[in-house]
C-alpha cells in the first residue's frame, strides 16, 4: 500500500516538512507519495496531513478562504493522523489565549488544549535545546521559533514533552502537536514516529 501524506502548502516551513518526510519515507523502506496541498479537494486523498509552521493567523485564514479548514476536520473524524508544527500547533487547538482572540484567528479545534502564542518570547528569543520526550530513550534537538506552547490541556491529551513549565509536545488519539521544528534537524525520528501512527491507522 502506497502512502499518501499531504503537506498544507499555504505559508510557512513548508518545503522543510516535505524533504523531512520524504527521507523519513526512505529511512523506513516504506512506498509512499508526499504531496503538497494549496486548495481544497486533496486533503480527502491523504492518508495523513502536516501543518507545517509559520504564521498561524495566514493559515489560519487562507485555509479557511480555501475551503481546506472543514476537510481538516473531516480528515480528523476519519481518524487520520494529523501532525502539527508550532503554528500548527496553534491551529489544531480549540483555545487560544487573548493574542490569538485579538487577531480572530480560525482554530480547528482539534485538540482539547488551550494554546499561548509567543510563549517563548520573538524572534530574537529563539533558542535551540536538547528536548526529553516520552517517546524517546535520548534527547531530541528541538528548534523553538517564536513558539507558541499549550498551557492548558484535558486529561485526553497525552503531554510527550515539557519545557520551562509549559508542554511542547502533545498527542490526542490520531493529533500530535509540536512547539519546536522538528523538520529543521536531521534527526528524522519524529517523522518516522508519524509515519508509524499512520501505519497503525490507516492500515
Amino acid at each position: 500500500m502506497k502512502t499518501k501524506i499531504g503537506v498544507i502548502a499555504i505559508q510557512g516551513d513548508v518545503a522543510e516538512h516535505v524533504i523531512a518526510l520524504e527521507k523519513a519515507l526512505v529511512g523506513s523502506g516504506e512506498k509512499g507519495e508526499v504531496v503538497k496541498i494549496k486548495q481544497r479537494g486533496i486533503v480527502g486523498a491523504c492518508d495523513a496531513i502536516v501543518i507545517p509552521g509559520g504564521e498561524s493567523t495566514t493559515i489560519g485564514r487562507l485555509i479557511e478562504r480555501e475551503g481546506i479548514l472543514p476537510e481538516l476536520k473531516g480528515a480528523a473524524n476519519a481518524e487520520k493522523p494529523i501532525l502539527g508544527t508550532c503554528a500548527g500547533l496553534v491551529l489544531l487547538a480549540n483555545e487560544g489565549d487573548e493574542e490569538v482572540v485579538k487577531t480572530k484567528q480560525p482554530l480547528l479545534g482539534l485538540m482539547d488544549v488551550k494554546v499561548k502564542r509567543n510563549a517563548f518570547g520573538r524572534q530574537r528569543e529563539s533558542f535551540e535545546t536538547l528536548l526529553k520526550l516520552t517517546i524517546f530513550e535520548t534527547p531530541f534537538h528541538a528548534v523553538f521559533i517564536r513558539a507558541p506552547a499549550i498551557i492548558q490541556a484535558s486529561d485526553d491529551v497525552t503531554v510527550l514533552a515539557t519545557f520551562d513549565g509549559h508542554i511542547v509536545a502533545a498527542k490526542q488519539r490520531n493529533t500530535i502537536a509540536l512547539s519546536f521544528h522538528p523538520e529543521l534537524t536531521e534527526d528524522r525520528r519524529i517523522h518516522h514516529y508519524f509515519l508509524d501512527l499512520v501505519n497503525k491507522l490507516c492500515r
